[in-house]
């Protein structure tokens, strides 16, 4: 059956939550411990976050989760286009020349862009709208990331080709009940492969950084990732700008705190390493009630996110309301998903 087209499932001009997966080639353990070889590429996983980092701070788009793995990667990723239509032709070009620089210092980061390089973007029409729709599709945030990563990997391997498969796979987030469970799916990655037993020790993960920034706010390591809540009573409704310089919005994306979200996520990693799946505790967590989930269905939701969901992922009656945006053709709910959140 041929692949649907991802500017069917989301495009750049109109925001998106999409959780994205990229391996490396043949599945090789190229970004942490390869038992081929023998040797280890951690190093390269923070070579990934650094991006991200960097991503982070020019792109229209915000980072909600991410999991670095040993021969792949998770993201959660919210475009943000509205915030790139409040951008001047300046700023639009000057994020741009500092994502995709003409120049670089000695260290290998972008130069400030010159006032020459900047004015050959913004008197170019054509080239200026191409590059405001860039800033905020999650296709070219994937595109710069994995090419700067190859090229580097192969360059300290002396190696040639593809360093990443061709296609990242996405899957857009369409309500809350998806992006809480896909969430938890991606921060609970490195305990789900047995590479950690507890959140704090999840290296690479968003969660981990989360953790740091509530022990030391004075770091504030979490500062490139967007806030976990949604305040519905403070929050103005649309687009907040971020404000620290260091993301693109300060919108949240959970109707709960941060020590909520970190609590659900170490009870839902207990009930996986012990083998609870099928046992509902007195103690169910409020936020699950709030969703309408039983605790073995949160449990399979969140150990099964990657089978149980393809192009889209959240309630059926979502689903079934959802069309992609050329043909308006209708998702496909996989029989176990309609089973588990029917109610």
């Amino acid at each position: 059956m041929a692949r649907t087209n991802r500017s069917e499932v989301f495009s750049p001009d109109e925001s998106a939550i999409v959780h994205v997966i990229s391996r490396v080639v043949r599945r090789c353990f190229l970004l942490g411990d390869d038992p081929l070889t023998g040797k280890n590429y951690d190093h390269r996983k923070e070579w990934i976050e650094i991006l991200l980092q960097h991503q982070a701070l020019f792109f229209g788009i915000d980072l909600l989760c991410f999991s670095l793995l040993s021969n792949h990667f998770h993201l959660i990723l919210r475009s943000q286009p509205e915030i790139v239509r409040t951008w001047n032709n300046r700023e639009v070009a000057r994020r741009w020349l500092m994502l995709c620089p003409k120049r670089k210092l000695r260290d290998g980061s972008p130069a400030e862009p010159k006032e020459t390089e900047i004015n050959s973007i913004v008197n170019d029409a054509p080239k200026l709208k191409q590059i405001r729709s860039r800033l905020s599709d999650i296709s070219w945030w994937m595109r710069l990331l994995c090419q700067k990563i190859a090229v580097r990997a192969n360059a300290e391997d002396e190696a040639t080709g593809k360093f990443f498969e061709g296609r990242f796979r996405a899957v857009k987030i369409i309500d809350e009940s998806g992006l809480l469970a896909c969430a938890a799916y991606v921060d609970l990655n490195p305990i789900r492969a047995a590479l950690a037993e507890t959140l704090e020790d999840s290296d690479y993960t968003s969660v981990q950084r989360r953790i740091q920034s509530l022990k030391s706010p004075d770091k504030n390591s979490a500062r490139f990732l967007a806030p976990i809540t949604i305040d519905e009573l403070r929050d103005e409704l649309g687009s907040c700008p971020g404000s620290s310089g260091y993301r693109c919005s300060d919108n949240g994306f959970l109707n709960m705190s941060s020590e909520d979200y970190i609590a659900l996520l170490d009870w839902t990693a207990r009930q996986a390493v012990n083998g609870k799946r099928g046992v509902t505790p007195a103690d169910t967590p409020p936020i699950l009630e709030r969703l309408g989930l039983e605790a073995d269905v949160w449990c399979e939701l969140v150990q099964d996110f990657d089978t149980l969901f393809s192009l889209v992922a959240g309630r059926p009656a979502a689903v079934d309301e959802a069309r992609t945006r050329g043909r308006q053709a209708r998702f496909h709910t996989r029989p176990r998903t309609r089973e588990l959140l029917s109610n």
